[in-house]
């Protein structure tokens, strides 16, 4: 490191993280934290009112974020916003947008004193905010689809036959993502209302054009799963993926689970990630169901919000080895993905941003039932880069996963893909190259 590296890692500024959603959403923007702490910064991390616990267990300044809903406690509202017809336009219409004037204000709160803010996707008050005090601003981006590229076209959620159609090339996808453009800027009436009263200019829309900073955008995920295209947002700088599993605060390996996985063969790990998982229905019955056809362990990890599947007896874990001809099938609440995944046969999953990377660097096989957002996009790339199959939410059952599950487990390819995939990720150190992005946009300021 050179001498002035040297004083800008020494130099202290009050850092703001503000993120809305869910863990995926969090735990990247945690992993910055924890890293700039470490180099010496103060970190305010704002977010939604239910993650203050685990952010005052981390030892972080806590400033809430409105709207203040809690998923977990309204099981409706999961199930809509996780609906791949709906979810999107019912998370920006009725719970985003007419509480843009709420999320304005705690972020003035939390950036009061600031030397610089770094805002996730769907924080639109950040560019007002940006423009009312001048504080430096960088945003980042979570998965390729937030770019909406013309030359590395998303899935959307409501159309996901679009991944057959990406041979029509630029001109086309451009033009389709042009109308998506127009129809979804129509919702955005509560927001201009919002521009105006603060005295700024209406012409500007937060999913779009108007989401990025001039200074720096962080593209947080593995170029594995999306390369740089010449329609990014510019300045992007392309990290890999910032991870974090909760190990640090309310997270730990349960024993039982450790001693399950030293006890024989690597077993089918389901999951559904930390949004999904609030919308799980039948999945995880239907998963053991599975496991027992193709004569597998399996480890169910079903959520911290939900009852144990009905397979489980007596708490966390029920074991079937007793049975004859019956692999053994055990449930728990949690567990670290860092610390399962590198141990699973293959991981069945949902395809949020954050599951699917710690996937990747596991460099493990995919079967993939993704729900609503970025996930039918992020499950289409795991798909082309071989290794993973998809399966619809519609047509998941028992029969139907374990037909999937053979021919994943049965052609070595699908591993082979996934092992130097997980090469790349591992390789990549994105928390490392974010971090030290972020601190030469500090520089002027600190010198």
């Amino acid at each position: 490191m050179n001498h002035r590296g040297l004083r800008v890692a020494k130099a202290m500024a009050r850092i703001v993280l503000s993120t809305f959603g869910s863990l995926g959403d969090l735990h990247p923007m945690l992993a910055l934290a924890i890293e700039l702490r470490g180099r010496g910064h103060e970190i305010v991390i704002n977010t939604l009112e239910v993650y203050r616990e685990k952010i005052d267990t981390l030892g972080f300044e806590f400033y809430p974020l409105r709207p203040d809903v809690n998923p977990e406690e309204d099981r409706e509202l999961a199930r809509e916003i996780m609906d791949a017809k709906g979810g999107t336009e019912k998370l920006l219409r009725e719970i985003l947008l007419p509480n843009v004037r709420p999320m304005f204000d705690d972020l003035m709160k939390a950036v009061e004193g600031a030397d610089l803010l770094i805002s996730g996707e769907v924080v639109f008050p950040a560019a007002s905010v940006v423009e009312k005090t001048g504080i430096k601003w960088i945003t980042n981006s979570l998965a390729p689809a937030s770019f909406l590229s013309a030359h590395d076209p998303a899935v959307p959620p409501t159309a996901q036959w679009f991944r057959h159609f990406r041979f029509l090339g630029a001109t086309f996808h451009g033009a389709m993502f042009s109308i998506i453009k127009r129809v979804v800027n129509t919702w955005f009436e509560p927001y201009r209302k919002f521009r105006h009263e603060l005295g700024l200019s209406e012409n500007h829309n937060p999913l779009f054009d108007g989401k990025y900073s001039d200074l720096l955008h962080l593209a947080m995920f593995s170029k594995v799963l999306g390369k740089p295209q010449p329609d990014w947002h510019s300045p992007t700088l392309q990290t890999g993926f910032c991870f974090y599993d909760g190990q640090n605060d309310l997270g730990k390996m349960p024993e039982e689970l450790t001693e399950f996985l030293d006890a024989g063969e690597p077993p089918i790990v389901f999951t559904l990630g930390s949004a999904a998982v609030l919308d799980a229905r039948d999945f995880f019955e239907e998963s053991a169901k599975a496991a027992r056809l193709v004569h597998r362990r399996a480890v169910l990890l079903y959520g911290v919000f939900n009852e144990p599947p009905k397979i489980v007896e007596n708490g966390k874990r029920k074991t079937e080895s007793g049975k004859q001809n019956q692999p053994e099938i055990v449930a728990f609440d949690y567990a670290p993905y860092s610390q399962i995944f590198p141990r699973a046969a293959c991981v069945v999953h949902q395809a949020g941003v954050g599951t699917t990377a710690q996937v990747l660097r596991a460099g493990v096989p995919h079967l993939i039932m993704p729900y609503s957002h970025d996930q039918p996009d992020n499950a289409a790339r795991c798909e082309r880069l071989g290794v993973a199959r998809v399966i619809s939410r519609e047509k998941y059952n028992g029969e139907t996963a374990a037909k999937q599950l053979r021919e994943l487990l049965s052609d070595s390819s699908y591993k082979s893909n996934a092992v130097e995939a997980g090469k790349t990720v591992k390789a990549e150190h994105g928390t490392k190259m974010a971090c030290d992005a972020i601190e030469d946009i500090l520089k002027e300021k600190l010198r």
